[in-house]
């Protein structure tokens, strides 16, 4: 399987039921029984593969965690309720009271609200000035243990060289941990670059349709550590490479309680097979409408496939060849952003990105709503701004749409 390219693994990784079904179908059940109190006891004991309960374990979950596992070229993985619990059940597993979280400033409004709750169990967060390695490199000291970063900041579109992060992280002998959502395993495996742990809200782009809330979390064939930097992984040095996995599923997963349910995963199984084929679109459908947008007059557009983005070099020899479905665009005023949000037709104004369907937001009044002015500045995030996921539509029609939108808005400014 592994020597699959990625259209096929999509279709064809790791599909095991005893039926024959061409998709595993949905164990909607929360418990398994056992012929023999000693089966159940060897599974309890971990001598024995199987399921008991699901919020431990599901088949359905399963498929799912292992076609994950296969796209991201990782050991293992855990399905989780969101990709919020996903972010917090990857630290949580690493990190304790007095230990520092280093992190790109440009990250999800959603993300940092979650790192100013991690303050009340002594985890601090530190904010790098951008997603430099220079910038990362002068904030590392003794208490940080861990860095984070999205490959693709949302909505700054800034691009994270997870290279020369990971290599900057190992050096100190801290973990590097990287949230995969915008880009997708499509367009980037952070794990072949390095990164010890990716990490994905399996909501956008890997189910693709908005129909199930989802997290995926996945481990390095290559995960290493330092049992006296990180002691809450001490206990599991014995595992090798499977040390983080197998702490998250012993503790942290089952404990709190955050399983993926078996229908978000008959769900993504199912949305994930078309992910190269809405991936190339979007992108597609982005290139050509930043294009358009970028020689619109009053207009400031940002994508990675415009040369005119800082990041443009990188994410060139970073994203195999194509560029995201983000765009962002400044309009001038909140007031002028509102009038063409509300002008557009095909577009739906939700606060989502990876669906097939093209969606806008103003991100400054939702989904960063909670940062101050420093943090939405450096998150990209302002008045006049509007964000853009671009889905699978005619890119015509598309590019007459935001046309005819931005001609009401400014007739009626």
């Amino acid at each position: 399987m592994e020597n699959y390219a990625f259209e096929t693994l999509l279709l064809h990784g790791n599909i095991e039921n005893d039926s024959g079904a061409t998709v595993t179908p949905v164990y909607q059940t929360s418990a398994f029984k056992h012929e023999s109190a000693e089966s159940l006891e060897k599974l309890f004991e971990n001598k024995k593969a199987g399921y008991c309960y699901t919020r431990l374990a599901n088949p359905t979950v399963d498929a799912f965690e292992k076609k994950i596992t296969a796209l991201e070229k990782g050991f293992a993985s855990v399905g989780v309720s969101s990709g919020m619990a996903a972010i917090y059940n990857s630290i949580i597993n690493v990190l304790q009271a007095g230990d520092e979280l280093l992190v790109s400033p440009s990250l999800y409004g959603g993300t940092i609200d979650l790192f100013r709750d991690l303050e009340a169990f002594g985890i601090t967060t530190v904010y790098t000035k951008d997603s430099s390695i220079a910038s990362f490199e002068e904030k590392i000291n003794a208490k940080t243990k861990l860095i984070f970063a999205e490959t693709i900041g949302n909505p700054r579109l800034d691009v994270t060289d997870i290279k020369a992060l990971a290599a900057l992280a190992h050096a100190h002998g801290i973990l590097c941990f990287i949230d995969n959502t915008v880009a997708t395993p499509y367009l980037c495996t952070p794990l072949k670059l390095g990164a010890d742990v990716v990490i994905h809200s399996t909501s956008k782009y890997i189910n693709g349709s908005s129909t199930a809330i989802g997290g995926s979390i996945t481990s390095s064939k290559h995960f290493s550590f330092s049992a006296e930097k990180y002691p809450t992984l001490a206990d599991y040095k014995k595992f090798g490479a499977a040390a983080f996995i197998a702490k998250l599923r012993a503790t942290i997963h089952q404990h709190v309680g955050s399983a993926m349910a078996p229908q978000t995963a008959f769900l993504n199984n199912i949305g994930i097979e078309t992910l190269a084929l809405r991936m190339e679109k979007s992108c597609s459908n982005a290139l050509k409408l930043a294009t358009f947008l970028d020689g619109v007059p009053g207009i400031t557009t940002n994508y990675l496939g415009l040369e005119s983005s800082a990041h443009h070099t990188l994410a060139a020899g970073m994203l195999s060849g194509s560029y995201g479905a983000i765009i962002t665009i400044r309009v001038g005023s909140k007031a002028k952003a509102f009038k063409l949000i509300n002008a557009l037709k095909i577009p739906m104004i939700v606060s989502n990105i990876g669906d097939t369907k093209t969606l806008v937001i103003h991100p400054a009044s939702t989904i960063a709503l909670h940062s101050n002015a420093a943090q939405k500045q450096a998150a990209g995030v302002y008045d006049d701004l509007i964000r853009i996921s671009v889905g699978i539509e005619n890119s015509r029609d598309l590019i007459n749409d935001f046309a005819g939108a931005i001609s009401i808005a400014r007739e009626e400014s």
